[in-house]
């Protein structure tokens, strides 16, 4: 299938230059995510269908950036289905009709057939879609070119799980990886297991800040970030908590009110 990358018109401080979806045409013609809503997406989604009618919109996660376009684009394309895994809080947001996916099912897309992988981590709800035949995945937010993927704590983002997602995918071998920011990952499997080595190396860090004395997750984050601008402390704190309950639930650390503990050997 012929996927045809639409920008969404949204940067900024979370998003970088903003979120690609992804127009496949055909017999089932989908738009994989919902961007956010901004005419110029509308104008070109509909350019792009050339007259030919929107089947469905797949969600990859209901972060907004992914999924607040959805309200829009039902407006502009009436009789559309919209679907994703349920987050049900989250997606009363938008109040569309979801129609459920579940992990494993096949679904007609363009001309061809998508599995739904789950693969939360960022979002509870996180999934990507995996067109076999081409051994390409459309992977959301699992993965972008040159920067490492936010792991929101009180988001329900899970470090543990977001690191099983990348075996998970791993274990596929795709050939290349769309993602909703940046540009078309052509050799997947280096940068996901860089992602793995990085994400042991920062426990690493954590563990020995904690060692050292650091005990609160503020206190964490300020000696572990030492470099980075007071502004992005809060995402970076974010993370730092995610390490947290992974080691917590490995049973190597232990939280006794705001304070963590490391646990001996």
């Amino acid at each position: 299938m012929d996927a045809i990358p639409i920008h969404a018109h949204n940067p900024g401080p979370m998003t970088g230059d903003g979120n690609w979806t992804w127009l496949l045409k055909g017999r089932v013609t989908t738009l994989v995510d919902a961007g956010t809503g901004d005419a110029r997406h509308l104008d070109a989604v509909s350019e792009a269908l050339a007259g030919a009618p929107l089947a469905q919109v797949l969600v990859t996660h209901a972060h907004g950036d992914h999924s607040s376009g959805a309200l829009p684009l039902r407006d502009r394309f009436p009789g559309v289905r919209f679907r994703k895994m349920p987050w049900p809080e989250r997606d009363a947001k938008w109040p569309v009709d979801w129609d459920p996916i579940v992990s494993g099912e096949l679904i007609e897309a363009g001309d061809g057939l998508l599995s739904a992988v789950h693969t939360p981590g960022h979002a509870p709800d996180h999934l990507c879609f995996w067109d076999e035949k081409a051994r390409s995945l459309y992977c959301g937010d699992l993965a972008q070119s040159g920067a490492t993927v936010w792991i929101p704590f009180e988001l329900r983002g899970d470090l543990a799980e977001y690191l099983a997602s990348i075996e998970r995918v791993l274990a596929l071998g795709p050939a290349r990886l769309l993602p909703a920011h940046g540009p078309v990952i052509e050799a997947p499997e280096p940068l996901l297991r860089r992602y793995v080595e990085h994400r042991l190396a920062r426990e690493g860090q954590i563990v020995e800040a904690m060692r050292a004395g650091a005990a609160t997750a503020d206190d964490i984050t300020a000696r572990v970030y030492r470099a980075l601008s007071e502004k992005l402390l809060p995402m970076a704190r974010q993370g730092v908590l995610a390490h947290l309950a992974k080691l917590e639930r490995e049973g190597r650390a232990r939280r006794d009110g705001e304070a963590w503990h490391i646990m001996s050997a």
